[in-house]
């Protein structure tokens, strides 16, 4: 198995060259950069297989590199950090990155990582990677459903109300709002909804997870 191409971008050089004596020879260094702009020339010129680099640069963060790189289908970006707050790493991983490691991580882990970032896995110090799950599940509830966006915020209170088999009277209680006024709303979800009853209703929402 060939060894593979890596640029390494950071901006102390006293680390940096500590991170290249680490990985040695089971990596082909291709080059180092310090700051952003020379980061992404290095890379856009070498098209390395994986771009080792430090989330927090004098010039920026590794998100500008990340991004005005991600024309470059075959390169790979992991970010090494001393950094471990969620928002760098979910940061980093919404811009392309395939895997986020700290500082603290061996010499072996850090060797084992470009590895596998190399054949296309995803990378993640074990912390780090509840954040990305997290990150993950949150954007799953709050993804925009076509069908759920064309309802009122009201009506959405009611069709939950409905799925869960309340009676128009309690939800007319739970809401404060009139009996008739439920009627009207739950008219309306079932029309928008293309939906034909309460049975349907509760079956469209259940598959979304709305109850």
């Amino acid at each position: 198995m060939s060894r593979p191409r890596v640029v390494v971008v950071d901006d102390h050089a006293l680390f940096r060259a500590g991170v290249v004596a680490e990985l040695g020879d089971r990596v082909e260094l291709v080059a180092t950069a310090d700051d952003i702009d020379a980061a992404i020339a290095v890379v856009c010129e070498t098209l390395p297989d994986v771009v080792l680099l430090d989330v927090h640069l004098p010039s920026g963060t590794a998100e500008a590199v990340i991004t005005a790189c991600a024309h470059l289908d075959t390169v790979r970006f992991l970010a090494l950090s001393v950094s471990d707050a969620p928002d760098d790493v979910i940061t980093l991983v919404r811009a392309g990155a395939r895997g986020y490691v700290t500082k603290s991580i061996s010499s072996e882990e850090l060797c084992d990582a470009v590895d596998r970032v190399a054949a296309g896995d995803a990378v993640f110090s074990p912390r780090l990677a509840g954040f990305v799950l997290d990150a993950f599940h949150r954007s799953a509830d709050n993804a925009v459903d076509p069908d759920l966006d064309q309802l009122t915020n009201r009506e959405r209170e009611v069709l939950r109300l409905l799925a869960r088999g309340y009676a128009y009277k309690e939800i007319a209680r739970e809401l404060m709002i009139s009996v008739k006024t439920v009627e009207t709303h739950a008219s309306a979800v079932l029309r928008k909804l293309q939906l034909s009853n309460r049975s349907e209703l509760s079956r469209w929402a259940s598959e979304r997870r709305l109850i």
